[in-house]
């Protein structure tokens, strides 16, 4: 299977129910945009010290889903724009925008299909956090497209969880990454859920279409942004939030020569 057809699959297993869950799992779009509006630096996590002086500034939130960290990064006077796959997640961003008084771009599309014309050296930062990279299964593709939309200078933030959890997978049966089997070189396609389907009875969760999902090393993910071109300026490792003597996830910052 090539990336396209695994991209429309990905795509849509996150347009199913997914406005519904943001509404009942966090909040109406005004009820978050309160939260933001009252501390929006909170929304950018440990990363908000990456983002100094903003105002006026071009950024691309990778895989940017409802919008919060775009939403919080426009009240702070960026230009903030979402790729993300499913049009049900542009629906949220867009009223949690509107709820906020601030504008957004937000394109629904293949991020490595993506007109790299149009945006090629557009961005001053890149923001890909979450746990995104798994949806990728070329990661060579991924970090050329990244590097093709950040002007030379600018940032890349890529914050991802750690591949370690490949190796402990069998300890924690109720994740997709149990399917490497606790191989940590696992290069596989793997069917795997939707990290919100739990959140849903199960008559309807045997409606949920599967994802496909690639489960990297951290070697393939740092060699993949040298490859690009990338000049790595930072690597920190952080600890699980229910085990702190285990890694559970990363953040690499790069920055574009």
């Amino acid at each position: 299977m090539n990336h396209s057809e695994a991209a429309r699959q990905n795509k849509r297993a996150w347009e199913h129910e997914v406005y519904e869950w943001r509404v009942k799992a966090q909040g109406s779009p005004e009820s978050v945009a309160d939260a933001i509006r009252t501390a929006p630096g909170k929304f950018l996590r440990c990363h908000e010290k990456y983002f100094f002086d903003v105002k006026g500034r071009r950024i691309a939130s990778i895989c940017g889903s409802d919008g919060r960290r775009a939403c919080a990064l426009a009240v702070l006077g960026a230009e903030a724009t979402v790729f993300d796959i499913s049009e049900a997640q542009k629906r949220y961003a867009l009223e949690l925008a509107e709820a906020l008084n601030v504008k957004i771009n937000y394109e629904v599309c293949d991020f490595c299909s993506l007109d790299r014309n149009k945006y090629a050296s557009y961005f001053d930062y890149a923001y890909a956090e979450g746990g995104i990279l798994h949806y990728f299964h070329d990661i060579d593709l991924f970090f050329a497209v990244l590097y093709s939309i950040i002007k030379g200078g600018g940032i890349l933030v890529l914050s991802d969880y750690h591949p370690f959890r490949k190796a402990i997978a069998a300890e924690n049966p109720s994740r997709n990454i149990e399917k490497t089997g606790g191989n940590y070189f696992d290069s596989m396609l793997h069917e795997g859920h939707v990290p919100y389907k739990k959140f849903f009875g199960a008559d309807e969760q045997a409606d949920f279409p599967e994802c496909l999902l690639r489960f990297y090393t951290l070697s393939e993910i740092i060699n993949a942004a040298l490859r690009a071109g990338f000049i790595i300026k930072e690597f920190n490792e952080h600890p699980k939030h229910d085990d702190g003597k285990l890694p559970g996830e990363f953040t690499l910052i790069a920055q574009r020569q």
